[in-house]
């Protein structure tokens, strides 16, 4: 090899060797809407993502946090802004309602009717599919404590952490695929 091809090639190795290690296969995901048809996509794009062989990482934050509440579990020691918006947010997914054409109550049935007679899992059972495949569920903590929220109050998942967002931004960072279902 000539002299002037090593040093093409020794110069080529360091631009390699300098550049940013490559993404992961991985999606990352904001959770911020609490409204059942965004978590419904929310929910089924993270389970696909896992079924292709993705790792994925959603993060909860502000009105998402609410979905997460287990409905059986009570909690006290909380301040009247607590309580109020305790009382004011649905008390787990299956209190939360359509954001488009809810109508009293009507359309979220309507849709969970439909969902039922088409065989689509239902937010329950995406839930469960998230956690068998090993969907992470990251909680915000700051959302958390505005909203009055305890971690004793939230569903028992195995992989759920609490964070703050620079934990989350590390992981969406390295990731493929970034997302926000607001």
């Amino acid at each position: 090899m000539s002299a002037d091809v090593e040093t093409q090639l020794a110069e080529l190795r360091a631009k390699v060797d300098a550049m940013p290690a490559g993404k992961e296969n991985k999606l990352a995901m904001i959770v911020l809407s609490g409204d059942l048809d965004k978590l419904l996509a929310a929910m089924i794009i993270a389970t696909g993502a896992a079924a292709m062989g993705m790792k994925v990482v959603q993060f909860f934050t502000f009105w998402g946090t609410a979905a997460l509440r287990d409905p059986k579990k009570k909690v006290g020691g909380k301040d009247f802004m607590s309580k109020m918006f305790g009382w004011m947010l649905p008390k787990g997914r299956n209190k939360t309602k359509l954001s488009q054409m809810h109508m009293a109550g009507m359309g979220t049935s309507m849709l969970k009717g439909l969902m039922k007679k088409k065989n689509a899992p239902s937010l329950d059972q995406l839930f469960e599919i998230a956690e068998m495949t090993g969907v992470e569920i990251k909680v915000c903590e700051m959302s958390m404590g505005l909203m009055g929220f305890k971690r004793e109050e939230l569903i028992d998942y195995p992989n759920m952490d609490f964070c703050g967002v620079a934990t989350f931004l590390a992981e969406a960072q390295e990731s493929s695929i970034q997302m926000i279902i607001s």
